[in-house]
């Protein structure tokens, strides 16, 4: 006989089933869950690693506050900016604001804020979100 994978076999006994906690008396494993009556340790939510000698090493640990939002962020570029690097006529989109390493990528959305004057000219707008005051100084 070959030896392959859909010839073999698991030993006799060699596959013991999970203990399912909490499914009734009939199981042998419910009312309390296999966690005895009271005490700490049978609520929820308490962590068994201080019983294994790590309660000193988990308070060491900073907790982490607060969230981060999933939402992306937009990558902020001021008039300052666009006066220092472009010229009449130039058009500004997220590919041009990357080569001048004004942004750090294409993929996050780019608005442009009015910060400072905008001393430069027939600038074309392309790709990019704007705020109301950019909006009234370009028109």
């Amino acid at each position: 006989m070959v030896l392959s994978l859909n010839s073999l076999k698991i030993n006799k006994g060699g596959l013991k089933k999970r203990k399912r906690i909490g499914r009734g008396n009939a199981s042998g494993h419910g009312t309390y869950a296999g966690k005895g009556q009271k005490g700490q340790n049978s609520r929820a939510g308490v962590s068994q690693l201080k019983r294994m000698g790590m309660k000193k090493q988990l308070l060491m640990i900073p907790k982490s506050r607060g969230f981060k939002s999933l939402q992306v962020k937009n990558q902020p570029v001021n008039f300052t900016d666009l006066n220092k690097y472009f010229k009449e006529g130039d058009v500004i989109s997220p590919a041009t604001l990357f080569e001048k390493s004004l942004i750090k990528n294409t993929s996050d959305p780019v608005k442009v804020l009015g910060k400072g004057k905008l001393e430069v000219k027939g600038l074309k707008f392309e790709g990019v979100k704007m705020s109301e005051t950019v909006k009234k100084q370009i028109s």
